[in-house]
This record gives structure tokens, C-alpha cells and sequence, in this order.
């Protein structure tokens, strides 16, 4: 393999890394299952991309179509992430709740139904635009600390 997708693909662990302690530090629960769940801060999808991208950018140079495919690819897995991935998480919430609506009329309960915010990680497939950005700065840095580690003097 080369170096590209050895910094992407470490990166992208490093990202599922650090889910587990800003988890911690936001709520005070630690949940290392995080590491093996999609969604939260910050998004390994970002971090993996821009990584590479910025990895490219050093070693062959930004005209390069090396460049272009990495940075247009990139920037559709970040799209993605934050959009199409993010709205099916949260139709997945409703539709959960939508489960529990019809087993209260089949038990004979009274009704009541009220929309909920995403509350559980693993319902999140996706992301908040934050934790793109956040997955995409983290890249950055490693792509370039990659590049100067392992470029020949």
C-alpha cells in the first residue's frame, strides 16, 4: 500500500479515536463502543478524505488530476455525510417512534405521540456540519504531519 492510504486509513482511526473522550467530555459517560460507530465528533469520513487529499496535494502538487479526483471525490463523501447519511438517521428516528405509536394502539393505551430530537448515537448515520468541519481540519493536520514524516530528505 502507499503512503496515501496508510495516513487515510489512520486518520480515519484516529477520528474513531477521538469520539470516546469529546463523548466523555461532553456528557461525562464513557462508551468506548463509540470507536466502532458511524456518526459523531468528528466525522472519520471527513478526516479520511481530507487526509489523503491534503497528503496528494503535498507530494504531487495541486494541478495535478491526482488532486482533482481526490478533492471532488472528498468533497461528495463530505456532502454526503452531512446530508443524505444525517436525514436517513434522523427518518430512522421517526420511524422508530412511529413502532412504538402502533404498539401502544394495538395494546389499547392511550395515545400519545410526540417527535423526537435524535437522542441515541447509533440511530446517527451521518453528521451535524460541525463535525465535518472537525473531521476535515483533523485530516488536514494528519495529511500534512503524514507527508513530513515520511517525506525523503
Amino acid at each position: 500500500m502507499n503512503k496515501g492510504v496508510y495516513i487515510a486509513l489512520l486518520s480515519i482511526g484516529l477520528a474513531q479515536g477521538l469520539k470516546i473522550p469529546i463523548h466523555y467530555a461532553k456528557e461525562k459517560e464513557l462508551r468506548p463502543e463509540l470507536f466502532f460507530q458511524t456518526g459523531g465528533m468528528p466525522s472519520s469520513h471527513s478526516a479520511g478524505v481530507s487526509s489523503l487529499t491534503t497528503f496528494i496535494a503535498l507530494q504531487r502538487g495541486v494541478p495535478t488530476v491526482d488532486f482533482a479526483l481526490s478533492l471532488v471525490y472528498g468533497l461528495i463523501v463530505m456532502y454526503d455525510a452531512q446530508g443524505i447519511r444525517r436525514q436517513t438517521g434522523e427518518l430512522t428516528l421517526k420511524v422508530n417512534s412511529l413502532g412504538e405509536l402502533v404498539d401502544k394502539i394495538n395494546a389499547d393505551d392511550t395515545v400519545e405521540f410526540k417527535e423526537e430530537k435524535p437522542k441515541k448515537l447509533k440511530e446517527m448515520l451521518g453528521h451535524q456540519p460541525q463535525e465535518v468541519i472537525g473531521g476535515a481540519i483533523l485530516g488536514v493536520i494528519t495529511g500534512t504531519i503524514g507527508y513530513y514524516l515520511t517525506k525523503k530528505r
